[in-house]
């Protein structure tokens, strides 16, 4: 029977140092919460996505990075553009958050924005009808003199890369008819003859790139002085078409050709979350990393051929690889046991100044329920003082009862064993007043 009575009693009282840690936990976890929250929030589940024009090489990858980051359960929404210089007024005005740009659109000083690499080379693609009867073929700009050619709308950034190429002729675009139909129309106005030629600068993936090159009656510009393009012009590069990459059976095209290139650009807002960059450059690593027509293996993405300053996660990834944690993860998982570590942070920084809070305020709990009592016992000792001696006897009998009913209630106080003298200390001093009590009786 004693074994079970004896289970009550133990070294610290539980609900007493709950009750002491309650403060300290309650501000802990608000101050976890605040730090996980809006120190180092969670990464967003959309991001807009600026490509480019219908049937172009940025629509197509667009796609491609929209099934990547879905995978990771973000949803990337597509949003079509002119191009180049529309999609970097777009990450301006804060309409986009990333964007396909083409170096040589933005130049140097781009505030608010950073790049997270170059993906792949956008040559310059100049198709012209074929020359008919006595005319000599198109070898050289100066040639383009009085012809209809198409350099598509402003936004794209091809209008003003060409026109940097044809000052380096010494061409003055009011020379050339130029319109700006955008490039599926003047694709069709090229195959009417409704002008003489067209110029792209995109991937060799865009189908309107891969049709013209396989169409009859219509020829590729060969840029023999491509090499001298990229001294004049530095955010250009020399690639060159091998001879039947296009249709090794029939021989498209049945020659070299030497191209200028710019590079395509993944640029973005600042305000990108570290963690969405780090997925776009796995995603990118993955869609541009493979063998090409103008590249090697893993020559792309790279964090070169960019004027605007790469970002430090971006810069990271490409000198280090993934994150360690999303190696062997999942995406969401990975970024939650990062964001920890700001919580970790949040706890060490409370935890231990609080700590010492927490002790004091316990042993204050458990001697408060015996030091109350002395002011009982005071009140019984001030009574007995001041008892009239003609009604002493009864005030004795009254606070005898009063001294019985405390020594009762104390008998009830459940304290840890490691604070049983105060509780026993109590008592005797119950009894030591007990005793003056009926000694001024016997008195």
């Amino acid at each position: 029977m004693k074994r079970p009575a004896l289970r009550k009693f133990s070294l610290v009282s539980l609900r007493d140092l709950l009750a002491a840690s309650a403060p300290t936990i309650v501000l802990v976890a608000i101050a976890c919460a605040v730090a996980y929250v809006v120190v180092d929030p969670a990464p967003p589940r959309r991001v807009v996505l600026a490509t480019g024009q219908d049937n172009s090489a940025y629509e197509e990858f667009g796609r491609k990075y929209a099934a990547s980051l879905a995978r990771d359960g973000i949803k990337v929404d597509l949003q079509p553009s002119l191009g180049s210089q529309d999609n970097l007024q777009r990450l301006i005005d804060g309409k986009a958050d990333i964007a396909f740009v083409q170096s040589g659109t933005a130049g140097a000083g781009q505030h608010g924005l950073v790049s997270l690499g170059s993906l792949f080379t956008e040559p310059v693609w100049l198709f012209l009808r074929a020359q008919k009867g006595r005319q000599p073929e198109i070898r050289n700009l100066t040639q383009l003199k009085g012809l209809r050619i198409n350099l598509g709308p402003e936004g794209t950034g091809v209008p003003k890369l060409f026109r940097q190429v044809l000052d380096a002729n010494g061409v003055e675009p009011k020379q050339l008819t130029i319109s700006a139909l955008e490039n599926t129309p003047a694709t069709m106005a090229l195959l009417d003859g409704r002008i003489d030629g067209l110029v792209f600068s995109s991937a060799p993936e865009a189908p309107l790139v891969q049709m013209l090159l396989q169409t009859p009656g219509i020829r590729l510009f060969d840029f023999r002085q491509a090499e001298a393009y990229t001294r004049r012009l530095p955010f250009l590069t020399h690639v060159v078409l091998p001879r039947g990459i296009v249709d090794l059976g029939r021989d498209i095209p049945s020659q070299d050709f030497d191209l200028i290139a710019p590079t395509a650009t993944l640029v973005a807002r600042e305000q990108l979350h570290p963690a969405l960059v780090d997925l776009f450059v796995n995603a990118a690593t993955t869609i541009h990393g493979g063998t090409g027509w103008f590249q090697q293996q893993g020559q792309f993405p790279s964090p070169r051929y960019t004027e605007i300053p790469v970002s430090k996660e971006a810069a990271k990834y490409y000198r280090d690889g993934p994150p360690f944690l999303q190696r062997y993860m999942s995406f969401w998982l990975a970024n939650l046991f990062d964001r920890l570590w700001v919580v970790a942070v949040a706890l060490a920084a409370l935890i231990i100044p609080l700590s010492k809070v927490v002790p004091p305020l316990y042993v204050w709990r458990i001697r408060s329920r015996v030091y109350r009592w002395y002011g009982q016992l005071r009140a019984v000792e001030q009574a007995l003082e001041g008892a009239d001696p003609a009604h002493r006897d009864e005030v004795r009998a009254d606070l005898l009862r009063r001294l019985d009913e405390i020594e009762q209630r104390v008998n009830h106080i459940s304290i840890p064993l490691s604070y049983a003298d105060a509780l026993y200390g109590l008592r005797s001093h119950i009894n030591f007043v007990r005793q003056r009590v009926q000694g001024k009786a016997a008195g």
